[in-house]
């Protein structure tokens, strides 16, 4: 199949990958836009794997406030350049994910950061919960593990759904801006503050 310039431009404006990455792509696709898309996505993934040892001390703090000013949220968000910081795009990441802090009230910024203490308390709470059903230990171990995997997308930002995007996880959606700005992006730290709330 010809690839045409329309549909080089159609998947660059859906991932803003280059033109010659996505000419490429659509030809190990023979044209088809959703392998292409996926191929660029599979890249995308190993590009951020190996710029994920990079450091990251430039970026910026964005500040949220939702309309009424009862929620704000503060966020650290780093990348490797001043010149990627002052990016729009950059800039609309950070915004975004305040405004996902201000809404979903994460408590930790990934997994790694959840304090093993807190990770056995639920664990003992979950086992507590399911003790008396009459299943095998490897069913209860499992459900155990479920509740686990709930809780951190409940309580990391990393793990949650995108909040513009369901289907989406923040932590893809961060991979998804490395790929495209070719730099190495840390959220470092937030804040959220919420009125009447301790």
């Amino acid at each position: 199949m010809a690839i045409t310039t329309e549909m080089i431009k159609d998947l660059r404006e859906r991932t803003g990958a280059g033109v010659l990455d996505c000419r490429k792509a659509l030809q190990q696709a023979a044209g088809s836009l959703d392998k292409a898309l996926a191929i660029l996505r599979e890249q995308g993934l190993a590009t951020a794997a190996k710029k994920a040892a990079r450091v990251a001390r430039e970026g910026l703090i964005e500040a949220y406030i939702h309309p009424g000013a009862k929620v704000a949220a503060l966020l650290e968000i780093d990348c490797e350049t001043d010149f990627v910081a002052r990016t729009a795009e950059f800039r609309a990441l950070a915004h975004d994910l305040a405004m996902q802090i201000a809404a979903t009230k994460p408590l930790y910024v990934s997994k790694e950061d959840v304090p093993a203490e807190v990770i056995e308390a639920k664990r003992a709470l979950y086992l507590a919960e399911i003790a008396e059903e009459n299943k095998p230990d490897h069913v209860k171990a499992s459900i155990i593990e479920g509740k686990l995997a709930k809780f951190f997308q409940e309580a990391c930002l990393l793990e949650q759904p995108f909040i513009k995007e369901e289907t989406t996880r923040v932590r893809d959606l961060i991979t998804q801006h490395i790929a495209k700005l070719g730099e190495n992006i840390v959220v470092r730290r937030f804040a959220r503050f919420a009125i009447g709330e301790e």
